[in-house]
């Protein structure tokens, strides 16, 4: 929060020099110190929405590189005359804790193609996919253990599973 506000404040200046710098420490501080006195705010907090914003980019770098690797192999799958399609309905449970962040699950599950997140109900999904193969591993994918670490879980997949 103390550098958005030093940018701020540079930014509505037009201009960059040491005099500005300066004072714009000095307002930014002084504007920081009043969020923290009044409206419960921390350091400790700013440090966590920057590593959640973090992990928030590496999530959407991992789900954009998903989404490709996902068309290739459904590319694959719909025109290869080699291998006849078995299209599944699939179940699973999933260990995270917070409504949003099964929510996100299952709106990155339908992002990826050849998948659908069917029904979503507590911390269980319903999840249809155009193959059987692209089924496996869902309840532990890369998207699951993102989503953990962004919730602050420490437990591994593997124990979530058992």
């Amino acid at each position: 929060m103390f550098i958005l506000i030093l940018l701020l404040w540079i930014l509505f200046n037009g201009q960059l020099t040491l005099e500005i710098f300066l004072f714009g420490l000095l307002f930014a501080s002084a504007f920081y110190l009043f969020i923290c006195k009044f409206f419960s705010f921390s350091l400790k907090k700013d440090l966590a929405i920057i590593k959640k914003s973090l992990y928030i980019i590496e999530y959407l770098l991992v789900l954009f590189i998903e989404i490709i690797k996902a068309n290739v192999v459904t590319g694959k799958l719909l025109l290869s005359s080699k291998y006849e399609v078995e299209p599944v309905v699939v179940k699973f449970t999933t260990p995270l804790k917070s409504e949003s962040a099964r929510v996100i699950l299952a709106n990155s599950i339908t992002l990826t193609p050849g998948t659908i997140t069917v029904r979503l109900q507590f911390d269980e999904f319903t999840v249809h996919c155009l193959d059987k193969t692209l089924a496996k591993g869902l309840n532990s994918s890369i998207f699951v253990k993102l989503l953990m670490r962004m919730e602050g879980t420490d437990i591994s997949v593997k124990e979530a599973e058992d």
